[in-house]
């Protein structure tokens, strides 16, 4: 996607061809940034610290960082070593693991001596597949919104909670997907946007993207989302997704699940998008069985912002001494999803919907 009308991905190799640069999402909307990765540690800040976010770039930027690690140490400790590093940034977003598992399982077989170059070739792979996956994504969820906005005869206005944009992914992004490809088609789409507390990536992050791709929008504040749909405003919602289950259960950014009920009660339809490589194929039950990140209760307690007059200042917004609980992330079930949108079609959200995308998963069951 384009910035002031130049192409960036969120994550790319460096000019050494050693190190990555990556978007310090940190700094938006105010600034961008690049922020330069040269060794796991780095590499595991930026994902702690959600300088980069998002389960799909997450997954890409571990996959970078262990062939940081490796040019350390190569050897089988020094790859366990990185691993688990690396594994014990984030807890949800099962893109994380999966990419670590892939690299890993590629070196293992490998001499130490040519496990860095193999481990970088491998993380630039993954990079383009998910480029591709959340192309393929944009071109299905389209056609669903070309139909709906045809249906009704006008602009139809979609519903979207936290940044499953571009800067979630390498590219093109997996819930706006679908939105940049309809707009660039001619399809008359507006976003609702949710403000996504308590770190605002929807306010902050989702907008910022809207905003540079010429798209219609207006932010809203997170307890709207269900108003606009009593009211008829609300034609369609498209959420990302950090973990799936093989059920079709979808673990997203915390709120996610009320917005899921209150569609539900509305008749709205209601969409998650997600990459191969965000199904867990191990689990059934996500509401028992996926890890839910519980973070800083700073994230809560305070707010960062420009002024009115230039500069930037953090602000107290809870009361002193109250305690504070921050989960990062909430499961809907399976049986308010309408569908999955995948980088292979459009399904329901179960499992022989899976199934019947990714029919090898069953032969291997």
């Amino acid at each position: 996607m384009k910035i002031d009308g130049t192409p960036y991905r969120t994550i790319f190799p460096d000019a050494d061809g050693v190190s990555v640069q990556v978007i310090d999402q940190t700094r938006l909307p105010f600034a961008f940034e690049l922020k330069r990765l040269a060794t796991l540690d780095e590499a595991a800040d930026a994902i702690r610290t959600m300088v980069v976010r998002g389960a799909p770039l997450i997954g890409v930027t571990a996959a970078y960082g262990l062939a940081l690690a490796l040019r350390a140490d190569a050897s089988d400790a020094g790859l366990d070593q990185a691993v688990a590093t690396l594994t014990a940034t984030r807890p949800t977003a099962i893109n994380l693991r999966w990419a670590l598992d892939r690299v890993a399982a590629h070196l293992r077989p490998l001499p130490p001596g040519q496990r860095a170059a193999h481990a970088y070739a491998e993380a630039g792979r993954i990079a383009e597949e998910d480029v591709a996956s959340c192309r393929a994504i944009g071109e299905h969820g389209a056609r669903l919104l070309a139909e709906l906005a045809q249906a009704k005869g006008g602009r139809i206005n979609v519903l979207t909670h936290c940044n499953a944009g571009w800067l979630a992914t390498v590219d093109w992004g997996t819930a706006l997907a679908p939105i940049y490809v309809a707009h660039d088609a001619g399809v008359p789409v507006h976003v609702f946007v949710d403000e996504t507390r308590p770190r605002n990536q929807g306010a902050a992050l989702t907008a910022f993207e809207l905003n540079a791709h010429g798209v219609p929008h207006t932010v809203i504040a997170d307890n709207a989302g269900g108003h606009l749909m009593q009211h008829g405003e609300i034609d369609a919602c498209i959420v990302g997704s950090d973990r799936t289950t093989a059920s079709g259960d979808v673990c997203n950014k915390i709120g996610t699940y009320l917005k899921a009920l209150a569609a539900r009660d509305n008749a709205v339809p209601f969409y998650a998008a997600l990459p191969f490589s965000t199904i867990d194929w191990t689990l059934d039950d996500g509401v028992a069985g996926i890890p839910i990140e519980e973070r800083a209760a700073r994230e809560v307690t305070h707010l960062t912002g420009r002024l009115d007059g230039g500069g930037f200042a953090t602000i107290q917004v809870v009361s002193p001494g109250s305690p504070v609980a921050n989960p990062a992330f909430d499961v809907t079930p399976a049986r308010l999803v309408t569908g999955l949108i995948t980088e292979r079609g459009v399904c329901p959200a179960s499992a022989e919907g899976l199934l019947a995308l990714y029919p090898e998963r069953r032969r291997a069951a």
